[in-house]
């Protein structure tokens, strides 16, 4: 079962927050404490991309994945609101509004520098986090300029979802080797128009979410993260093993894992893989001493 709660995130936007299981029944009390995850996706994902991971959480705790401004079914304001305090105060928002913390946050590419810095700025809410294939250093100008050339070689419209997921699977130049589930995952943030299937988001929007932290590194904000942490990532990811491995030195509390064959879509690369690496650490702070 999948329903939708809406929340109200910072300035008043309105966001779209997916429960996965079925809601918490008050008269069991066992059922009513289970552990909360709250899910964050990263630039331009959405929601539904954590459904895997969010069936087998709802085996044993209370999992929420996020649509964050300007994505998914999210309220999409104007670009001067995709700030990083916005998108960090929408989640800690989410958390207060639907009773979920403290929690685990999982958050994979710009949804895990969100997490992290909710970690650092509101402890009280957080009490484990997964970092997903997300770099801590500033990627600079350059970074941007590609992002921005990149989303001028999208063929749009996109007349069929065969068409995207044969784009962006196999014929994007960005794609080494064809990925049929890197199709699937830009399919998912798909919608039909009158004249074919364009992003439900602006790549005007998805630019300045990015520019708001591209420019800048994260390191002070890990290390004032103090609950336990986990760094993943995919061996054919964005993130390198060495700055990966830095990250977990600077975090207090932090620790590695990689995961093979997978790309910077991690948990959609290799799903059964991503599960045997983030499930202990979840059932150790969850469920176990760190709980």
């Amino acid at each position: 079962m999948v329903r939708r709660i809406d929340v109200t995130g910072s300035g008043g936007v309105r966001l779209a927050a997916w429960e996965f299981g079925d809601p918490p029944k008050d008269e069991d009390p066992a059922d009513a404490h289970r552990p909360g995850v709250l899910l964050l996706h990263g630039l331009m994902g959405r929601a539904s991309h954590w459904t895997a991971t969010a069936r087998w959480l709802a085996e044993r705790y209370r999992p929420v994945a996020l649509d964050q401004r300007g994505h998914g079914q999210s309220e999409k304001p104007p670009a001067a609101a995709h700030t990083r305090e916005a998108y960090v105060e929408d989640a800690a928002a989410a958390l207060e509004q639907l009773g979920l913390a403290p929690v685990v946050v999982i958050g994979h590419a710009m949804g895990a520098l969100t997490a992290w810095q909710l970690a650092a700025a509101r402890p009280d809410l957080v009490r484990g986090l997964v970092i997903c294939d997300m770099r801590a250093s500033a990627l600079g100008a350059a970074s941007q300029r590609e992002w921005e050339d990149w989303f001028r070689t999208w063929p749009l419209p996109f007349a069929t979802l065969a068409d995207v997921r044969k784009w962006f699977g196999e014929d994007d130049p960005w794609v080494e080797r064809p990925s049929p589930a890197r199709g699937e995952f830009y399919a998912e943030v798909m919608h039909e128009s009158p004249d074919g299937w364009r992003p439900v988001f602006t790549p005007a929007q998805m630019l300045r979410s990015r520019e708001t932290w591209v420019y800048d590194a994260h390191w002070e904000e890990l290390a004032q993260v103090r609950c336990p942490a986990l760094v993943v990532r995919g061996l054919d990811g964005q993130l390198g093993r060495a700055e990966s491995q830095e990250m977990v030195r600077v975090l207090p509390r932090g620790r590695y894992a990689e995961v093979a064959d997978a790309g910077h879509l991690v948990h959609y690369d290799q799903p059964e893989a991503w599960r045997a690496a983030v499930e202990p650490f979840l059932e150790e702070v969850l469920t176990g001493a760190d709980a």
